[in-house]
């Protein structure tokens, strides 16, 4: 009788297995709102090509178990307004996750357009993942719980910055130079503030704010620098506007160091050539010339994929936080997915990082490196094919450039 079960039994459970449901899978959309033409659009090419990389990488290696990720490119064109009409865009095709980072005051203007709209249309809930946009209000007095910013903010590079300088006694004159928006203005109070504190004895010789993406030519800048005396120049300029500065200064044939926060973005590499090696340096979430050569898998990958240099490592950290929400979860819910990255610790390839739960700012170790020629030892990787790249100064550990918070969080409920 048990002999003739048994084909019974097997079919039954052939007949179950085919029968059972798929595990559940569902797509992570991200409308990636950025500067796509104009002066800055290399950078957000860059990014999205980061995100396209990242994203197969993602799907390939199940990161998000049976979920997966698509991610599709909105030209913001660097303007509030027109992000804003993107956005309206984005939300009328079903995304449920926004990504920018491309100008401080582009996402301000986004998270309050994002606030309005979840608190409008519970259930079509809307979370924005920031990758380099870095005003500090955006986790302190404009803090809210759909934003995730998983760049340092400007506060955390100036204070690993300043704390670099400041054990250089040969620094006595700082000029500080920046774009006159929401994240020029930060910079130049941080550096102010914490120059000041951390080193009474130097001066600033000069502080400067100029139109964003407009100036064409820097020398009437540099002149001033020059006329200043200043030794070291801050500024938190980045894209077209930081490498016409630097080829302003390699121009007049200015000797003053440069301390920097995006000298490592698309074009500023051509710009500098080896005129300026040993004479810029930026702060930094990561390098591809680090202590252990971590992530060079993403730069080689990039190389040959683009023919462009992969630098802006924390979308990899973006997309990994994502994922490891989504399959804990196994949702793609944009509510659930929030609340379980909420104090997330994860493994990056810049070492341990925590998105802190209290104002969704990610705690990662930062960097500083210093231009300078490729010898194959401690600078392997170039930057935009020059011979050039950027060796390790000093990595920072995370606690060193951790600020604290005035966000006061409003919670959804989670049920």
């Amino acid at each position: 009788m048990m002999k003739k079960m048994r084909p019974l039994v097997m079919a039954l459970a052939v007949a179950a297995a085919v029968s059972a449901p798929a595990a559940h899978a569902d797509t992570i959309k991200i409308a990636m709102i950025e500067t796509m033409s104009g002066a800055f659009a290399p950078i957000g090419q860059n990014q999205l090509n980061t995100f396209r990389m990242v994203t197969e990488m993602a799907n390939q290696q199940k990161w998000a178990g049976n979920h997966t990720f698509e991610v599709n490119a909105f030209d913001g064109k660097g303007s509030p307004q027109e992000s804003l009409n993107q956005l309206k865009t984005v939300i009328d095709q079903g995304y449920r996750y926004i990504a920018q980072g491309n100008g401080s005051g582009v996402a301000l203007a986004l998270i309050d357009a994002v606030n309005k709209h979840n608190e409008r249309n519970p259930g079509k809930e809307i979370v924005f993942l920031n990758y380099s946009a870095i005003d500090p209000d955006l986790t302190n007095s404009k803090c809210s719980f759909w934003h995730f910013r998983f760049d340092a903010n400007s506060d955390m590079k100036m204070e690993a910055l300043t704390s670099y300088m400041a054990k250089d006694q040969s620094i006595k004159k700082v000029y500080i130079i920046g774009q006159n928006y929401a994240h020029g203005h930060q910079v130049t109070r941080a550096a102010k503030e914490y120059l000041k504190r951390k080193r009474p004895d130097i001066q600033i010789v000069g502080d400067d704010l100029h139109p964003i993406a407009t100036v064409k030519d820097f020398a009437p800048y540099i002149a001033k620098i020059k006329a200043s005396g200043a030794d070291s120049v801050v500024t938190g300029n980045w894209g077209a506007d930081l490498a016409l500065l630097v080829k302003a200064a390699k121009d007049a044939g200015l000797t003053a160091k440069f301390y920097t926060y995006y000298a490592g973005t698309s074009g500023v590499a051509t710009a500098m050539g080896g005129a300026t090696e040993g004479l810029v340096k930026q702060v930094a979430y990561w390098i591809p010339n680090n202590e252990t050569f971590s992530g060079k898998e993403y730069v080689d990958t990039f190389k040959k994929k683009y023919n462009d240099d992969f630098y802006v490592q924390d979308i990899n950290t973006l997309i990994g936080v994502v994922a490891k929400a989504a399959k804990e979860t196994n949702s793609v819910d944009p509510v659930k997915v929030a609340f379980a990255m909420e104090g997330m610790k994860y493994k990056a390839i810049n070492g341990e990082v925590e998105m802190r739960a209290q104002d969704h700012q990610l705690q990662q170790p930062l960097y500083i490196a210093t231009w300078t020629k490729v010898d194959g030892k401690k600078v392997k990787y170039d930057a935009e094919n020059t011979g050039y790249g950027w060796r390790m100064d000093e990595k920072v550990d995370t606690y060193v450039a951790t600020q604290p918070t005035s966000c006061q969080m409003k919670r959804p409920s989670k049920s």
